[in-house]
């Protein structure tokens, strides 16, 4: 459903117009190419008779005819499994640029269609402009097996690869697919990782076309299922039938053979299928796997396509990807001098964009693995949200394609017209807040024994008049020994409560409109350390102070390690909390969040990685909870009624054995049950050894999960650093509030500018009366709208 079209010269098109350029060049020289040195001409090995083998064959011997190239492939010619293809017009540019021939014959077999229908409790909901292009994997693979063969490609089926091809060749391409024996036999050097995801899927197809890309959902006494399907030649269609593993058995498809599941699969998605048939290929129930490898060369043996990289059939990369590994690889041949350097190129090119497509087709499989979550969802709102669930596709991506689709979800969500979702308010207990958007907690480490100053004050209210709906202090610390660095603030002294009460003050009468609120905190084993920029998490060289944890682990070997907190200390610092919160809510703020996140004190509790008590604080997830809890207690029964409470907890450790996504939710119950009004979803953080896995919105799932598992009001956070990201986050219903960090400290008018840039100008972005005058959007200037996205989907398909 991506529209893309990339004119870098790492996209599809960029890399044909590199590879013909350098082949010229080299022409032109009139002398042999350098990977092989006088009279021989590169001699390549294909392992692997797929698209992308066969495309990196013909590719490769079209820019060089001298060039000696076989491809082995153990199934007959005409063996093919799967049934449509899916390509994006950017896949396409590049193979028009690259074999005007193979480009012809492809356009005369595509299947197209603009529309995606979902249909979910017996309502359909259409979202136009998206421009599919498709055709059957045999087509596919005969126009290849054609062209290879009219460049003079040897094509060898029914053969099995001689092992020993890396010795009597100058490169083996290995584009033996997901189950590759090139990538096993060499395990040790390429060192995969393979992830098998939970829902069981069988690829099938009807005897008809489609007339869109249609996604329907059939919710069974068993649990839920779902069809995804689109057309791939006049008559015929790609029909994939998916579910969760534990639905899978409890329907007894482990009991049936092929041809009885495909029957009961056309049973259950009758409707849809127009009472007609299915058919199968040799078809059977699989589990998708995530294939990621370290290194993509050994020698003169590189990985392409499914044997370096899977992406989810959801969002339709897996030919996409493999043909695209083929013309990068084909231009970095022609522009490097030696094979190595070719190699190795090829890699550092193509590594970040599978990356990003990995990213989204993970997102995209999770989003399908957890569909139940969202099945009450209101109708279009649902829709809105399986459009954009790899986050690609976004609020203002999809208005650009389908603008009455997108004014419908907005009425829905109770959107006035012309106001975007992030603009739109929300309520928390006493507190509503004017827009969607929260300044997040920053660490500032800029006090001078616990008091903020004029800093805090600059730096709070600046960002206060940005517009946001919510502005958060850092962690305030409970008590001298609860801080982080000596820069730290605190809420422990009187002194400290009246300079925050000047700060409440200015944002309450300078910044009408937007709340102020306290994050209450307590170092646990991460405190005494230096200021973030000269040393983060490295103790301080004198000055030091004894720290406390629920266990005595050191945070990092060459830190302080921790005493092991006794019962009457933990007594102590829960007054601590409640006595800074009587302080909080003299001082003015707005609201008070519990800072559970992050590996600081009463985080330590709730991990099982940094918890190794053994008395009644410590053991079962119930037992860790408890301190938390009775810390929350004791701040909810002194902090005023009306005014709202968050917590902010670390969803994942990303640890191994640390607190999963299923606790999360656990965690978030427990709060909202003693009476949180909201959870700040954060992760990570917890411990040194953490393996976070980042990219664009990366924590938001998280959020989304909690959200819909517990029904209470979450904050997102996490690499959010667009108003589109907001927007599109907010309609889908996967967050409340999103909070931003980074963004406003590197504008603090970001909200504002957000609504300036959309034209924005009602009740939710109100400019302060001395800054009016710049409220008008500069006709130059940066932006960071995004682009519109225009042509044929490269992802967020079930494609080939």
């Amino acid at each position: 459903m991506e529209r893309t079209v990339s004119e870098s010269p790492s996209g599809a098109r960029g890399c044909a117009e590199r590879a013909a350029t350098a082949a010229r060049a080299r022409s032109a020289t009139h002398h042999p190419h350098p990977h092989t040195g006088e009279n021989h001409p590169l001699r390549v090995a294909i392992i692997g008779g797929g698209p992308g083998g066969l495309y990196a064959a013909a590719l490769l011997k079209r820019l060089d005819p001298e060039r000696q190239i076989t491809v082995w492939e153990r199934n007959a010619p005409d063996d093919t499994f799967g049934f449509g293809v899916v390509l994006s017009d950017e896949t396409l540019g590049g193979i028009e640029h690259a074999d005007p021939q193979v480009h012809e014959a492809l356009q005369r077999h595509f299947t197209r269609w603009d529309d995606i229908d979902i249909v979910h409790r017996d309502t359909r909901h259409t979202s136009s402009g998206h421009g599919f292009a498709a055709l059957g994997r045999r087509r596919l693979l005969e126009i290849l097996h054609t062209r290879c063969r009219d460049l003079g490609v040897d094509l060898r089926f029914r053969t099995e690869a001689p092992e020993d091809l890396s010795r009597t060749h100058d490169l083996v391409i290995a584009a033996d697919g997901i189950h590759s024996t090139t990538r096993e036999r060499h395990a040790d050097v390429f060192r995969p990782r393979v992830t098998h995801h939970r829902c069981r899927y069988i690829w099938l197809a009807a005897d008809f076309p489609f007339d869109s890309f249609r996604f329907e959902i059939a919710e069974t006494e068993h649990g839920v299922m779902q069809l995804h399907g689109y057309p791939y030649a006049p008559d015929a269609s790609t029909v994939i039938i998916e579910m969760r593993d534990e639905v899978w058995r409890a329907a007894g498809f482990d009991e049936l053979d092929e041809a009885e599941s495909v029957e009961r699969c056309a049973k259950i998605f009758a409707e849809a299928l127009r009472g007609r048939p299915l058919r199968s290929n040799n078809s059977a129930w699989t589990t998708f796997r995530t294939v990621v490898n370290d290194h993509w060369s050994h020698g003169n043996v590189v990985l392409l396509g499914d044997a370096a990289h899977t992406a989810h059939f959801s969002i339709g990369s897996g030919t996409k990807l493999a043909v695209e590994d083929a013309l990068a690889l084909a231009a970095c041949l022609e522009e490097r001098d030696t094979l190595p350097e070719a190699l190795a190129a090829y890699e550092a090119e193509r590594r970040p964009v599978v990356a990003s497509t990995q990213r989204a087709a993970r997102a995209s499989l999770e989003w399908f693995e957890n569909i139940a979550l969202y099945l009450d969802q209101p109708p279009r709102q649902f829709a809105f949200n399986l459009l954009t669930r790899s986050r690609r596709v976004t609020h203002d991506n999809l208005r650009l394609r389908d603008a009455r689709f997108t004014q419908a979800v907005e009425r829905e969500f109770g959107c006035p017209p012309g106001t975007p979702p992030m603009f739109t308010p929300f309520r928390l207990r006493g507190l509503t807040l004017r827009n969607r958007v929260v300044v997040s907690p920053m660490d500032m480490y800029s006090a001078v024994d616990g008091v903020p100053g004029d800093f805090h004050l600059v730096h709070l209210g600046a960002r206060a008049l940005g517009g946001a709906g919510l502005v958060m202090t850092e962690m305030v610390c409970v008590s001298e020994e609860g801080r982080i660095t000596p820069g730290c603030t605190g809420l422990y002294t009187g002194r400290q409560a009246e300079a925050w009460k000047r700060i409440t003050n200015f944002v309450h009468e300078q910044a009408p409109g937007t709340a102020i609120g306290v994050q209450l905190g307590h170092s646990g084993r991460k405190g005494s350390t230096k200021r973030m920029w000269e040393g983060m998490d490295e103790p301080l060289e004198e000055g030091n102070w004894p720290l406390v944890a629920p266990s005595a682990l050191p945070y990092k070997e060459f830190g302080q390690t921790p005493r092991a907190l006794s019962r009457a200390q933990l007594t102590d610092i829960r007054e601590q909390f409640a006595a800074s919160a009587v302080r909080a809510a003299r001082s003015g703020f707005d609201l008070l969040e519990l800072h559970c996140a992050h590996g600081y004190l009463l985080s330590g509790f709730l991990s099982p990685l940094t918890n190794r008590r053994t008395d009644a604080y410590g053991g079962s997830l119930e037992k860790r909870l408890r301190f938390p809890l009775e810390v929350f207690d004791a701040v909810r029964n002194v902090w005023p009624g009306e005014r709202p409470m968050t917590v902010r907890v670390s969803a994942t450790d990303w640890a191994e054995g640390g607190t999963s996504a299923e606790d999360a939710v656990e965690i978030a119950r427990a709060f909202a049950a003693h009476g949180a009004d909201a959870i700040d979803v954060s992760t990570g953080q917890v411990v040194a050894d953490e393996q976070p896995e980042f990219g664009r919105s990366y924590q938001t799932p998280f959020a989304d999960r909690i959200r819909h598992a517990t029904g209470i009001p979450v904050i997102a956070v996490g690499a959010i650093s667009s108003w589109d990201d907001v927007n599109s986050l907010i309609l889908a219903g996967r967050t409340d509030l999103c909070a931003l960090a980074r963004p406003h400290l590197y504008d603090p008018h970001w909200t504002l500018h957000a609504a300036a840039e959309q034209g924005y100008t009602g009740p939710g972005a109100t400019w302060p009366a001395p800054y009016r005058a710049g409220s008008r959007r500069p006709q130059t200037g940066r932006t960071d709208a995004p682009k519109p996205r225009l042509g044929l989907g490269s992802g967020d398909t079930s494609g080939g």
